[in-house]
């Protein structure tokens, strides 16, 4: 014979408040809160098919990141051991952000260009201008960040850098050198996008609005 087991509405409501403290306590014991610029750097990612929200987000994690303040160097992106290190890591960091907001303003960029303008574009021009003005005002963006880039590689290139090395980040280390030497100049890039998008405006404004 089963024995049936009652609880008391009062005791019922107890257990159900003790096991909702006990998923909230635990919850907030393991949430993790950004508040470094390692934190907000983990959350920048690329997907294989990026489209504008993907870019956005992205753009969002990258400036918190350039506000932000670095965490303990014990949990930095690359062994250090020396204020030295230290040093150069935090030059180096902001330099890469600031390129790979570069990059994503580009992308965002690419997705409303326009690579040329056709006679047949005519019915949809209007549509293709609203795109292009976009696509302008990103290009555009990437000047300051361009700027700064330059900056953190100058400030990570001075002499008593010069037999650093930090091989976790290398790829950092790449990309200071080519910035420096003037092998990656973004500059130049944003400058070819904006100079041939401002034809296909000029070439759009042009047309008479037929249809085909």
């Amino acid at each position: 014979m089963k024995t049936k087991i009652l609880f008391s509405k009062k005791t019922i409501k107890i257990l159900v408040l003790f096991l909702l403290g006990l998923f909230f306590s635990s919850f907030s014991a393991s949430a993790y809160v950004c508040k470094y610029k390692e934190d907000f750097f983990k959350l920048y990612h690329i997907h294989y098919q990026q489209y504008p929200d993907d870019c956005l987000e992205n753009i969002y994690w990258l400036e918190k990141a350039v506000k932000a303040d670095f965490a303990n160097p014990y949990y930095a992106m690359a062994h250090v051991e020396t204020e030295n290190q230290w040093e150069k890591y935090r030059y180096l960091f902001q330099m890469h952000i600031n390129l790979k907001l570069i990059e994503q303003h580009l992308r965002l960029g690419r997705i409303y260009d326009k690579k040329a303008a056709y006679f047949y574009d005519a019915p949809w021009k209007d549509e293709y201008l609203r795109n292009l003005e976009k696509a302008q005002s990103f290009y555009k963006a990437g000047y300051s960040y361009w700027e700064e880039a330059k900056l953190w590689a100058e400030k990570a290139n001075v002499s008593h850098f010069a037999f650093l090395n930090l091989s976790d980040i290398q790829n950092w280390e790449d990309e200071k050198e080519r910035v420096t030497n003037g092998s990656l100049d973004y500059k130049k890039i944003l400058d070819r996008e904006l100079t041939r998008l401002e034809k296909v405006i000029s070439d759009l404004k042009a047309m008479e609005s037929k249809k085909y």
